[in-house]
């Protein structure tokens, strides 16, 4: 800690700033409820109304749909906000409402699959909503010289809650019922909530004047693509994302029919990723002050295709699988959480002021919204060509996301 109070200039490490302990804590118990809600939520669609394939798909699809429906709209409304916090307090209130009415539904006898559906809906709307307001909103509540070290700690909140989330869910749903075991996302939430009303710093953000819904989302499309260093991280996540989403079609037929590895090898396996994203973020700060962002950039997206590729090539006993992909997990979560880390430190620096919500929405819609088309590509490809061809197809992708980077400017930085 003796090297972050060298760089800081006198500015308090962040673990002793009020702030955003309470914004960190708020993102990290929000995130752990939607693990468990992750998990309790499809159980309760299966063992207890018996949901078809279909409505299971409608189910899945209803969580990410808003960020293709209202992502880009929610960014150019962030920017228009004088205070970004009330509208994040609200997402969180509205969300711990309806994840609430799945076990007031079950306990009446209401609940039904449509429920479920609309359940799902309404709380990823207000995650899109949440998270272009609470991007642009870290300036507010975090040094510009710390940013980068607050980036890779909410990265971490999402790797603790890849860790714990799965083994929580799992023992909430045992004792307490799959229905019951939501409440625990209703009060995730509603913490959050409290904790982000008692952040203190006060908001100085004073809007661009506004053109039109429509003309703003333009504008941050625009910005995001005419500035280098933003349109080859965005070029990069969309590519990578594309296989990923391509691999995770056939991911769990592989690992199940061809790799035979138990249930039990995927639950320690998604831990593993979690693990490596806590290392990362760990190692990440520390990193780029020493190397800059824009060096981690480059060296991490070399790995993205790591994973891909081991699960193509692995092969023999059950302990030489288990080993060789839980050290590719550890190391995947590290990278995945190094670039992600790097890439939102470059994009709150490269955008302006007063678009920060726009090229956040437009970043977000683009990377997340390809995985859907991934997901369809995957599915298509496992049919037709079988599913160890699909990974290696993976593998060749995700090597086009290093283009993107090494023969962009964020190659030769220009010094600060």
């Amino acid at each position: 800690m003796k090297h972050i109070l060298q760089n800081s200039a006198g500015v308090r490490p962040l673990r002793r700033q009020r702030d955003y302990r309470l914004f960190w804590s708020a993102r990290t118990i929000s995130l752990g409820g939607s693990e468990v809600s992750r998990l309790a939520v499809p159980l309760t669609a299966v063992t207890l109304l018996g949901a078809s394939p279909f409505q299971m798909g409608l189910l899945a699809a209803a969580a990410s749909l808003p960020t293709l429906l209202i992502g880009l709209q929610a960014g150019a409304i962030a920017d228009r906000l004088t205070r970004r916090r009330p509208v994040m307090i609200a997402c969180e209130l509205v969300s711990a409402a309806a994840a609430l009415t799945v076990p007031l539904a079950w306990v009446t006898d209401l609940l039904t699959i449509p429920w479920l559906i609309t359940v799902a809906f309404v709380i990823g709307s207000c995650a899109v909503i949440y998270k272009s307001a609470d991007f642009p909103y870290i300036t507010t509540v975090v040094p510009e010289g710390q940013r980068t070290e607050a980036m890779a700690g909410f990265q971490a909140s999402h790797s603790i809650a890849v860790v714990g989330g799965p083994g929580l869910a799992g023992v909430l749903v045992q004792a307490l019922t799959a229905p019951f075991a939501v409440l625990v996302e209703a009060l995730s939430f509603l913490v959050s909530a409290l904790l982000l009303r008692s952040i203190r710093a006060t908001e100085h953000h004073t809007p661009a004047p506004s053109r039109g819904i429509w003309r703003d989302i333009g504008q941050g499309v625009r910005i995001t693509v005419s500035r280098p260093a933003l349109r080859a991280i965005s070029g990069a996540g969309v590519t990578h994302n594309f296989f990923a989403g391509t691999c995770l079609a056939v991911y769990l037929l592989f690992a199940l029919n061809e790799l035979r590895l138990p249930p039990a090898v995927l639950g320690v396996l998604t831990a593993c990723f979690g693990i490596g994203g806590l290392l990362g973020a760990a190692v990440v700060p520390r990193a780029a002050r020493r190397f800059t962002e824009e060096r981690v950039l480059l060296y991490s997206v070399l790995l993205l295709p790591l994973d891909f590729v081991t699960m193509a090539l692995v092969s023999g006993s059950l302990l030489t699988k288990a080993v060789l992909m839980f050290a590719s997990a550890l190391a995947t979560g590290a990278t995945i959480v190094a670039f992600a880390t790097s890439m939102n430190a470059i994009t709150l620096r490269e955008s302006p002021a007063d678009s920060l919500g726009r090229v956040r929405a437009t970043t977000t819609f683009a990377i997340q919204g390809v995985l859907t088309l991934g997901g369809l590509t995957g599915g298509l490809l496992g049919e037709l060509l079988g599913l160890r061809p699909v990974l290696w197809i993976c593998a060749a992708g995700a090597l086009l996301s290093i283009p993107w980077i090494w023969l962009s400017p964020l190659r030769h930085p220009t010094p600060a």
